[in-house]
């Protein structure tokens, strides 16, 4: 009986144990809101790049930031940003881009988001609509805002 308890008694003391040590570790993370706040970033990409906004555009890109296109070699993130600041201060067009999330898919500090752009570029009198299909990974950053660290971006259109 005295046996008996003992265990009990040792059982309740690990069960307390377990629970405070449930209670004082790290939080668990929240994947509903970094779902939201990955798909906020893309969001206020998105405005920034209609706006022709190149500086807050950049910042959705992580330091480390590998991009990865058709008909591209791999480029960082001084390449990436370089590219889109010319491309947004050519006045000779609008181009403006609408995404359509299709997934987000969060594990720890890394995801990945599968995103189907829609690109409008007039020129002149003349205007063509493409889709461009994307893979992006983000990763949570020290700052703990999430950034794009590699992404691959490709077009449907026909060569």
């Amino acid at each position: 009986m005295r046996l008996f308890k003992r265990c009990a008694r040792l059982r309740r003391l690990l069960l307390f144990a377990c629970l405070a040590a449930g209670a004082i570790g790290p939080a668990q993370a929240n994947v509903e809101a970094d779902k939201a706040a990955i798909a906020a970033r893309l969001t206020d990409w998105t405005a920034a790049f209609n706006a022709r906004d190149a500086a807050a555009v950049c910042d959705l890109f992580a330091p480390d930031l590998v991009s990865t296109m058709h008909g591209r070699r791999d480029e960082g993130r001084d390449a990436v940003c370089k590219r889109i600041a010319a491309a947004l201060a050519d006045r000779s067009m609008e181009m403006r881009y609408a995404p359509d999330i299709e997934e987000i898919v969060v594990s720890g500090d890394l995801a990945f988001v599968r995103v189907v752009w829609t690109v409008t570029v007039e020129r002149g009198a003349t205007k063509r609509v493409s889709t461009e299909p994307g893979l992006d990974v983000f990763r949570r950053q020290p700052d703990g805002r999430w950034r794009i660290a590699r992404f691959l971006a490709f077009s449907n259109e026909p060569d």
